[in-house]
């Protein structure tokens, strides 16, 4: 929710520049088949790109959340806010968007402006023309270039 702020204190930072930043954490409310993942953070393109592990080390799915950043250098802070759409990409390939009626209602509720609301739809977008132009891949190499080693 773009209203919630969490503190990721414990996701491990393994790679960053200013164009993006890779992660790993542990769930912070593990949940029946969520327990771990990687995260690869795109600020121009406003996604944010994870790899989602069951507790046995295999894949649940892949799971893109549609963002928005703002960092503060003179605090060294990064705040990302959660802007509702996502989309699930399953192993078998399956691609599934969820969470757009409520982004509408954040819309409505005057939550997201209407700048913020296309923002979010244009970043969604521009995320499934890569799932289904099959390059999918160059935004997942972040991740498991780095989870290899």
């Amino acid at each position: 929710m773009p209203q919630e702020c969490v503190l990721l204190k414990d996701d491990v930072i393994l790679a960053c520049d200013e164009e993006r930043i890779v992660t790993k954490w542990n769930a912070l409310k593990p949940k029946k088949d969520l327990h771990h993942g990687y995260s690869c953070y795109f600020f121009k393109e406003g996604y944010k790109v994870s790899k989602f592990y069951k507790a046995d080390g295999s894949l649940l799915y892949w799971y893109c959340d549609i963002i928005d950043s703002e960092y503060s250098e003179e605090e060294n802070t990064l705040v990302v806010r959660d802007l509702l759409a996502d989309v699930i990409i399953y192993p078998d390939g399956f691609v599934k968007v969820v969470d757009l009626a409520e982004l509408a209602d954040m819309c409505e509720d005057g939550v997201l402006s209407p700048a913020e609301a296309g923002k979010a739809i244009r970043s969604l977008d521009a995320l499934l023309a890569i799932i289904y132009d099959g390059r999918f891949s160059e935004l997942t190499k972040y991740i498991e270039e780095l989870e290899t080693n």
